[in-house]
């Protein structure tokens, strides 16, 4: 089978070759192996940046793409098959199907580029290949994934997850792990340059890692930055004129209904007067289980007119969410990725096809900007969007969806400066230049909220009249928590415990009064911190709401007493570094690293061995830029391991050192120059 499957493979790259031939591609890797491809055109851009990722990645880009096949439960198992599931559920292929022809034709001939190299690579390697005949893949599965990615992105698989336990009105969660962007305008700066921070905060490893990346065409394609694995172009980042940030943002993005069932009919539903049958389909899950045992699993899945629909024990609901709504997305970043000037980005966000995330912008002509990107329904204000609704009228049922001037957005503030951690649209800027919520519809669901990043952006902002670059970096890597903490639960018990009371946890109380909420690995106190805070977020998750949970002194104390005795256990100590506890992993390689949760510098960490932890998402992929008025911008970047997820390669840990020391290293987007100290050229063959 793996002999016919190279040989399918190797027919999609001859009719592949019509449009890309792999000679003119251009693989020129720089000393820390970060891929800068060139090609003629667009599609050879893409097909060379679908060779060299796979080079440094193919089995994760992978996993994207066996789950737009349906064939994740082939590689994972039953974990695979929930997310087939998934797929199924919200009906991706049929999204991609029905909106093809949304797509231009520009934007086609790329991303059919891309998977032909994706092919290309799967035939020359096929012992690569995860799950057997899951090569060749097609250009609409390859969409597929990019649905079920933005699906889940904008919150999907939470609310799937609670209609199943049942949990019906459960609030999303806000504690957001953190992202950052900021920029500022010549006015705020002492060197005349614009600066923009694009630190998106995302897992360090798996799917949504960021995958560092210059892509360069004759086609007036230059553009250097992020992307995820199976993504075909840059996501986040900068070309010659302009670049931008992302970081997740919190609108109502997902309506749920309750359906009016029929009692004599159990699939048909009211809408307004008449009843209506759900749509059903039976799917087969394949899954392997043990010793490469592969089984089937049937399935129903529902639809409505609402959207794809769940059954639990209160009865049917339906859910709906812009990304089911629009294929052009990818497309939307490819614009974004060429645009020369604020008109021509402003255009590309007219689209208003990216689902989600808030975007900050930087240009050489000194343009700064805010939006609050997302793709929400236009609603009746009758009803209250935040909750469930009745799925049994044509009143909760838009097919409209807010155009980018409706959206929460700033250009160009006074203040000079905007930015975003995952908090409030309506706080981006300086308070007076701020968007005013009552002038934006209710019904979106933008929610008023700030966070421990964006409370301690402030404090640090109204230190600056000016900022120099020197200021700019100790923002930017700035690791020390506000005076007023903004965590889910309220911790003023905690640093009002009286240590006479407990004379055994007097050293560990005094630890923590005297912490001075930094995060530094060479920190004492935040180690200790963070091991009371992660116990009360598992112990009491289910009061965090939203409000700040006010934590009871009888709760701290209980706290304390488990911190302490973990500190003993793990480490016969009570006065630990940060360093000794929180470590930065790698194959065989071990650093301690910066950061906890909700500082800039975030980080958050799973359990390692020991007692200790290791991080696990947080800064990962830094890009800083500085826009002067003439000339290329001025770029300095990081990614928290290196450009490859190889363990055999040179490249797939060589950044960590520079990153826990946080440095960074010099990019451009002149090609040639690049050419000049290239370690390789080659060709995708």
């Amino acid at each position: 089978m793996k002999i016919f499957s190279a040989i399918i493979g190797v027919i999609c790259v001859f009719f592949a070759n019509g449009q890309v031939q792999p000679e003119e591609v251009e693989i020129i890797r720089d000393a820390y192996g970060v891929p800068h491809i060139y090609a003629p055109t667009d599609p050879g851009v893409a097909y060379g940046l679908a060779w060299a990722h796979a080079e440094d990645d193919f089995q994760t880009i992978q996993l994207t793409m066996l789950a737009g096949k349906q064939m994740l439960g082939l590689h994972l198992g039953k974990q695979g098959a929930a997310a087939d599931y998934v797929v199924a559920l919200l009906g991706c292929r049929q999204v991609v199907d029905t909106q093809w022809e949304t797509l231009s034709p520009d934007y086609v001939a790329l991303i059919t580029a891309y998977t032909d190299g994706l092919n290309a690579y799967a035939a020359r390697y096929p012992e690569k290949v995860l799950v057997e005949g899951s090569f060749p893949i097609t250009v609409k599965e390859v969409l597929s994934a990019y649905v079920l990615s933005l699906a889940v992105i904008s919150g999907a698989d939470q609310v799937i997850g609670n209609l199943v336990k049942g949990n019906v009105a459960e609030a999303p969660d806000l504690s957001g792990k953190g992202s950052n962007a900021f920029a500022f305008a010549r006015r705020k700066t002492a060197d005349d340059y614009v600066y923009l921070n694009i630190n998106s905060h995302q897992p360090l490893e798996g799917p949504t890692s960021w995958y560092e990346a210059h892509l360069v065409s004759d086609e007036g394609w230059n553009a250097l930055g992020g992307l995820f694995p199976g993504g075909a172009t840059i996501f986040h980042g900068t070309n010659e004129n302009l670049g931008w940030a992302h970081t997740v943002n919190y609108p109502d993005k997902i309506d749920v209904f309750q359906l009016e069932m029929d009692s004599e009919n159990g699939l048909k539903y009211r809408f307004d007067d008449e009843w209506k049958s759900l749509d059903s389909e039976e799917i087969k899950l394949s899954i392997r289980i043990i010793f490469g045992i592969k089984i089937k699993v049937k399935k129903l899945v529902f639809r409505s007119i609402y959207g794809p629909v769940v059954k639990n024990e209160q009865g049917f609901f339906a859910f709906n969410l812009g990304a089911l709504h629009d294929l052009r997305a990818p497309e939307q970043w490819y614009q974004m990725n060429k645009a020369t000037d604020w008109k021509s980005f402003r255009s590309a966000l007219e689209m208003v096809a990216i689902p989600g995330f808030n975007i900050v912008y930087a240009d050489r002509d000194d343009n700064i900007f805010y939006l609050g990107n997302a793709k929400i329904p236009r609603r009746d204000p009758q009803y209250d969007w935040s909750r469930t609704l009745p799925g049994n009228t044509s009143k909760t049922l838009s097919g409209e969806f807010h155009p980018l001037e409706d959206l929460p957005q700033v250009l160009n503030p006074e203040s000079g400066y905007v930015f975003n951690t995952n908090n409030s649209a309506f706080s981006c800027t300086a308070i007076e230049d701020n968007p005013n919520p009552e002038d934006y519809d209710p019904t979106m669901g933008y929610r008023e909220f700030e966070n421990n990043r964006s409370t301690r952006f402030r404090e640090l902002m109204d230190q600056y009249d000016v900022l120099s670059w020197e200021d700019f970096l100790a923002v930017k890597y700035d690791d020390t928590l506000p005076q007023q903490l903004a965590y889910p639960a309220d911790l003023s018990a905690l640093f009002e415990l009286d240590s006479m009371k407990h004379r055994k946890y007097a050293e560990l109380i005094k630890i923590l009064h005297e912490w001075d909420r930094s995060a530094h690995f060479n920190n004492l106190g935040a180690a200790q911190f963070m091991i009371l805070y992660r116990h009360l977020v598992d112990k009491y998750r289910s009061k965090y709401t939203g409000v700040p949970y006010p934590l009871s002194e009888a709760e701290a104390w209980e706290a304390v007493a488990y911190t302490h005795a973990y500190l003993k256990k793990h480490f016969k100590r009570l006065d630990i570094r940060l360093g000794d506890y929180q470590l930065l992993v790698r194959g065989p390689y071990e650093m301690p690293v910066n950061g906890i949760m909700d500082v800039i510098t975030a980080m958050d960490a799973v359990p390692y061995r020991d007692g200790r932890v290791r991080a696990s998402q947080g800064e990962s992929l830094i890009m800083l830029v500085r826009y002067p008025e003439e000339g290329l911008p001025i770029i300095e970047t990081i990614n928290v391991y290196g450009a490859s997820n190889q363990p055999d390669s040179p490249h797939y840990a060589d950044q960590m050192l520079k990153f826990v020391k946080q440095q960074r290293k010099p990019m451009t987007l002149d090609i040639e120059e690049v050419r000049k100290t290239a370690t390789s050229i080659y060709h995708p063959r």
